[in-house]
């Protein structure tokens, strides 16, 4: 499989959620473009989160040095984002692509994160609680469908809000694959008790 974790913003929790799938599939892991952060980037955090020795990080096409949309980023960098150069990675495992923020962020004047999807990727969207995630939550979904692809899944991030979920997933009749709660802290023995119980929904995605 192929994964293309996307978030309905940013700081929802994809990262997480990415290595998550990570640990769960052993898959490989993949971020095209990463904006900031470059000593403790999201490849650093996946890499030490996981605990299984088959999965591979792969480098990303574009490192930025400013923490900002990449479209301003490379601009400040004194580069522009080319989607010819984003190159997914060969390999024979699974493979998750983990966006940055939402789906519309922009990578240049004309294309964004939403445009770096290939029609065989089972996408997975990150929802975190907050006022407006519902509205939030279903704009991503129906953007995405609207251009033709579909949702494989939907990860709830932070604490259980049983009227928030059910009206969205009562709305999209979309897979639910989990819940990741308000933890004290990630480490690799959390991150591998989450694979544990989403495994089984990942692979009937």
């Amino acid at each position: 499989m192929k994964i293309f974790v996307t978030g309905i913003s940013t700081d929802v929790g994809k990262t997480i959620a990415s290595s998550i799938i990570v640990e769960a599939l052993e898959a490989d892991y993949w971020k095209p473009v990463q904006a900031g952060d470059l000593d403790n980037s999201d490849s650093h955090k996946i890499k030490i989160k996981i605990s299984n020795n088959k999965s591979q990080i792969f480098e990303n096409s574009y490192k930025l040095n400013t923490p900002a949309s990449p479209h301003l980023a490379a601009e400040i960098d004194g580069i522009k984002i080319d989607l010819e150069q984003i190159q997914e990675p060969k390999t024979n495992n699974h493979l998750v692509i983990e966006g940055a923020g939402g789906i519309f962020v922009p990578l240049n004047d004309k294309d964004s994160i939403i445009d770096l999807i290939q029609p065989e990727y089972k996408i997975v969207v990150v929802s975190r609680h907050y006022l407006g995630s519902i509205n939030h939550t279903l704009l991503t979904i129906e953007a995405i469908q609207n251009r033709g692809f579909e949702v494989a899944g939907i990860i709830f991030s932070g604490s259980e809000n049983k009227a928030t979920e059910r009206i969205i997933l009562d709305r999209t009749g979309i897979k639910f694959i989990g819940r990741i709660d308000e933890e004290p802290y990630f480490d690799q023995n959390v991150i591998r008790e989450y694979a544990d119980l989403f495994r089984e929904n990942l692979l009937k995605m």
